[in-house]
């Protein structure tokens, strides 16, 4: 018999098959079932297979323990309990959040836009954008005037009380340019009837006078240290971690205040140690922090030592990769706690400047680092 494909016409099979009529038309008809019925089973049983395992994704703890609603921020009461009276009375100014990174600006706004549209009118009636990716005065032409003049539609279906306007976040909007936020300016108060605006910057300087003065402001403090502590032993909990209270004081040391950076350190620590606990010494290694015991030594030489020395150790510390501006923030602090007078640690913090700026500019680290340790050398080898 011939083989039979697929795609044959009826007419081609009648006359394949010969004359016993239908009866040998059912029995090829049934033998092509079959063949296909085989065929396609180990396609069905491995897509079942790849389907019932169902892996869990891998996400950053940042993202992952970001917070959900409004109690849940932390250490910033008095702008969570404002953002609550307002939220009640569903009359939301425009707002600008201002405050060093980490302290959960995006994480106050996101929660209160949550809050007021719930799950299923949160994607139509909020929009994110990074300001210092997308900063230029198009962006404000196009995107956010666009969206703003978006007639306000849908309601919740819990019931509660939708309000009738939208929401635009503008992160880092310190970084947008000047003709921008200029033209933000007559978006902001042309659409105020449908839309609201939430500017998100760490140096409100850096906004235009016109811009804050039609906007509620909110500071957002530095997470204490306590609060900190709190937060990330409740996520080693959660994770199972195995640490000391050495590397949990040591992740609240050098994340100054910056809880983002902190859940990140630990979240790369618990990636290094699977099986040991967390240590101190492994944090500092994340952090890219200067060891204590390389500053104090450095100083050490400053103070008694030669040059000759001094010019060794400077060396050393910059070849093995450490960054300037982080060994002048650790020297800052150490030479603070130093025993010398107001005017010795004026000249020293002075110079401390002046060699940050080099560096901005491009300057050559290990020149600039020996610079800085000579003006300590010569401050601490004067009487008190």
């Amino acid at each position: 018999m011939k083989r039979i494909q697929k795609g044959v016409s009826l007419r081609t099979l009648n006359s394949l098959i010969g004359g016993n009529g239908m009866s040998n038309f059912r029995i090829m008809q049934a033998f092509l079932k079959g063949t296909s019925t085989q065929s396609t089973r180990p396609l069905k049983e491995k897509g079942g297979g790849a389907s019932g395992e169902k892996k869990q994704k891998s996400v950053p703890w940042v993202e992952k323990y970001r917070p959900k609603c409004m109690e849940e921020v932390a250490y910033q009461e008095e702008v969570v309990a404002v953002l609550k009276k307002t939220i009640e009375g569903a009359d939301l100014p425009n707002l600008l959040f201002y405050g060093p990174p980490g302290t959960g600006k995006t994480s106050t706004i996101l929660a209160a836009a949550r809050e007021l549209y719930g799950p299923e009118l949160y994607r139509q009636r909020v929009l994110e954008l990074n300001a210092s990716d997308e900063r230029g005065i198009q962006v404000v032409r196009e995107k956010v005037k666009r969206f703003a003049q978006l007639t306000v539609a849908g309601h919740r279906t819990d019931g509660k009380p939708c309000p009738p306007f939208k929401i635009i976040i503008l992160d880092e909007a310190d970084s947008m340019t000047g003709a921008a936020q200029a033209a933000l300016r007559r978006t902001m108060e042309k659409e105020s009837r449908t839309t609201r605006f939430c500017l998100i910057c760490n140096y409100v300087s850096r906004i235009i006078e016109p811009l804050t003065s039609r906007c509620s402001k909110f500071r957002f403090k530095p997470l204490a240290n306590q609060v900190q502590e709190e937060r990330l032993l409740d996520i080693c909990a959660k994770e199972n971690l195995k640490y000391s209270k050495e590397a949990i004081a040591a992740l609240v040391k050098v994340s100054e205040g910056d809880l983002r950076k902190a859940i990140t350190f630990l979240q790369s620590a618990a990636r290094l140690n699977t099986d040991n606990d967390i240590t101190e010494r492994d944090i500092i290694e994340i952090a890219g922090v200067v060891p204590p015991k390389m500053i104090d030594n450095l100083l050490k030489i400053c103070y008694k030592g030669t040059f000759e020395k001094l010019e060794i150790a400077v060396r050393n510390m910059v070849d093995e990769g450490y960054a300037a501006t982080q060994i002048i923030n650790q020297l800052h602090e150490a030479v603070i706690e130093e025993e010398l007078n107001d005017k010795q640690k004026s000249a020293i913090t002075e110079k401390m400047a002046e060699v940050d700026k080099c560096l901005v500019d491009g300057s050559d680290e290990y020149l600039q680092m020996l610079s800085l340790c000579s003006v300590i050398m010569q401050q601490a080898s004067q009487p008190n």
